[in-house]
């Protein structure tokens, strides 16, 4: 006597359940390192437009805005900058995720960039010159 299934045993369930599990979680992983890389690319943007305004501010005033010899970026830097340098305007959105400042270097200047303004995360440095640094990125 033959029996015919005309369903799925619950172990060839459980081995498609645990396929799609591992391909999401590739997917997660690779989608956060997408938002993360896209974020620093925007954040670099952003570093890039304050060094023009920097110029604009110099040919205008005869000196660069700075936040002191040291500067933690933060919210309220950020939005110094945004003020001084860029009339108010929006430049260093919230979706950027990265807080800046503007060092005093001498005659120069660096603008710094922390993630989410928090120690630990990722650090851009651009200097007058156009140097970058980067850390824990």
């Amino acid at each position: 006597m033959t029996i015919r299934s005309s369903g799925f045993s619950l172990i060839e369930l459980l081995v498609v359940v645990a396929i799609l599990g591992i391909i999401s979680a590739i997917g997660i992983v690779t989608y956060n390192g997408y938002i993360s890389g896209t974020k620093k690319t925007s954040a670099k943007n952003v570093m890039q437009q304050i060094s023009l305004a920097q110029t604009e501010e110099y040919s205008n005033s005869g000196d660069y805005f700075t936040q002191g010899d040291t500067c933690d970026p933060s919210a309220t830097t950020s939005t110094a900058i945004e003020t001084t340098l860029f009339g108010g305007g929006d430049q260093i959105s919230e979706e950027v995720g990265y807080e800046m400042c503007i060092v005093s270097s001498g005659s120069s200047y660096t603008i710094k960039a922390l993630e989410g303004g928090t120690e630990g995360e990722c650090s851009l440095e651009l200097t007058q010159n156009g140097i970058w640094t980067k850390e824990n990125c």
